[in-house]
C-alpha cells in the first residue's frame, strides 16, 4: 500500500486492525470501508490542493456572505452560482460596486464553492497580472503564465478597471479572454459599472472584441451601499 501510495487504505487498515468492532465485518465489507477511505482521502487531498493553487485572497465561503445588510445582493443567485451550471456551461460573474462593498469576499466565496466542487481556480489582481505578464515576457516565462491563466477552469480577476490599459494589456486581456471563451469562466471584480469598461480599456476595435467575450455571457452582480468595513468597525470599535 506504501509503494502504491494508498495513504488512505493504509490509514484505514491500521484503524481496523486496531479495533475489535472489525471482527464481526465480512471481508467484503472491510474492503469497502477501505476503499471508501481512499476515495475520501484522495478527494480531501485534490482540495488540499486546488485551494493552494487557488491562492485566494480571502478565506471565504458562500455560507458566511452576509445578507443582512442592503447592498444589492440577490440571495437566489447567490444560490444558483452555488453550483456547477454555471461553470460546466463556461459562463461569467461580473461583480461591481464601491470600495469596501463586499466584491472580492463574494468573488472568493464562490471561487472556494468552485474548489469543493472539484474545479481548478485561480485568483489574481487585475494590476499585478498585467505587471507579470511584462515581466514574463522578458524571462521566458510568458506561455507558462497565458496557460495557466487560460486553462484554468474559473480564473477571478480582482480589482479590474482601476487604471486605463496599455497597448500590451489590451492585447493580454484579449488573448486570455479569447482563449476561455465558451471553454471556463471567469469571474470578474470592480469599482467601475460595467457600462463605463469600454473607455477603460480604450482601443475601441479591442474593446468591443474583450466586451463580447466577457460581458454578453455573464451575471451581473451591482452592489451598493456602504463599506462593509465601516459597517465592521461600528460593530466593533477599537
Amino acid at each position: 500500500m506504501r509503494m502504491m501510495k494508498l495513504r488512505g487504505m493504509l490509514k484505514g487498515l491500521e484503524e481496523q486492525l486496531s479495533s475489535c468492532a472489525c471482527d464481526a465485518l465480512t471481508f467484503d465489507e472491510r474492503l469497502g470501508l477501505l476503499i471508501d477511505r481512499e476515495l475520501t482521502e484522495r478527494e480531501n487531498r485534490g482540495l488540499e490542493i486546488r485551494l493552494r493553487q487557488a491562492r485566494l485572497r480571502q478565506t471565504a465561503c458562500v455560507e458566511n456572505i452576509d445578507f443582512t445588510h442592503p447592498r444589492g445582493l440577490d440571495k437566489d443567485l447567490i444560490k444558483k452560482l452555488s453550483g456547477s451550471k454555471w461553470i460546466l456551461e463556461h459562463l461569467n460573474v461580473l461583480i461591481t460596486g464601491p470600495c469596501g462593498v463586499g466584491k472580492s469576499f463574494v468573488a472568493c466565496a464562490l471561487a472556494h464553492k468552485a474548489c469543493l466542487l472539484g474545479h481548478t481556480v485561480l485568483y489574481v489582481r487585475a494590476p499585478r497580472m498585467f505587471q507579470d505578464l511584462a515581466l514574463a515576457r522578458g524571462d521566458g516565462r510568458y506561455s507558462k503564465l497565458m496557460r495557466a491563466l487560460t486553462r484554468t477552469n474559473v480564473l477571478v480577476i480582482d480589482d479590474w478597471g482601476l487604471a486605463a490599459l496599455t497597448e500590451a494589456e489590451r492585447r493580454d486581456l484579449l488573448e486570455i479572454l479569447e482563449d476561455r471563451h465558451q471553454t471556463a469562466s471567469t469571474i470578474v471584480t470592480s469599482q467601475l459599472p460595467v457600462n463605463h469598461w469600454h473607455e477603460i480599456i480604450g482601443n475601441p476595435t479591442l474593446a468591443d472584441a474583450i466586451l463580447d467575450r466577457l460581458v454578453h455571457n455573464a451575471y451581473s452582480i451591482e452592489l451598493v451601499g456602504e463599506s462593509m468595513r465601516k459597517i465592521s468597525s461600528r460593530k466593533h470599535p477599537l
